[in-house]
């Protein structure tokens, strides 16, 4: 049996739901890396742990433009969505990423609604959206302030 319409333009827009929020900065890259470490502090994030992975990259003989991962977390979101399906600890603690391509610093995220698209049993849409809202911040005050 075939899907039916609704479902099918369901499924489309699901898959179109965009993966990541990108600013691009005038910031240095150091700067911008920075920023985005001050800025979660200032919005109630811990800053879990930074990891150079150009760098990393380097070790190993493998040179590429810097990028950064700086993982964030806020105690109170993450037990929410743990309390609501463990497995959703996969994809903690938020992601933000400071990277330079040609010359041009950005700093990105991953949206954090995409958990609950990814487990809608949990019904942690509330919250999703609340973290989405203050991890998007956290990359316009890094890029832009």
């Amino acid at each position: 049996m075939g899907m039916s319409r609704s479902a099918a333009s369901s499924d489309r827009k699901a898959m179109k739901m965009q993966l990541d929020y990108t600013v691009r900065t005038s910031k240095s890259y150091a700067d911008a890396a920075r920023a985005v470490q001050d800025s979660a502090a200032a919005n109630g994030f811990r800053v879990q742990f930074v990891h150079d992975v150009a760098a990393t990259l380097a070790e190993k003989g493998f040179e590429r433009e810097p990028v950064t991962l700086v993982e964030v977390c806020n105690a109170k979101h993450a037990s929410q969505v743990l309390a609501a399906d463990i497995r959703i600890g996969l994809m903690l603690p938020c992601p933000v990423m400071i990277y330079e391509k040609a010359g041009d610093v950005f700093v990105s995220t991953m949206r954090p609604t995409l958990l609950a698209a990814f487990f809608p049993e949990a019904g942690i849409e509330t919250t999703a959206a609340e973290v989405e809202k203050a991890i998007v911040r956290i990359v316009d005050e890094a890029a832009g302030g």
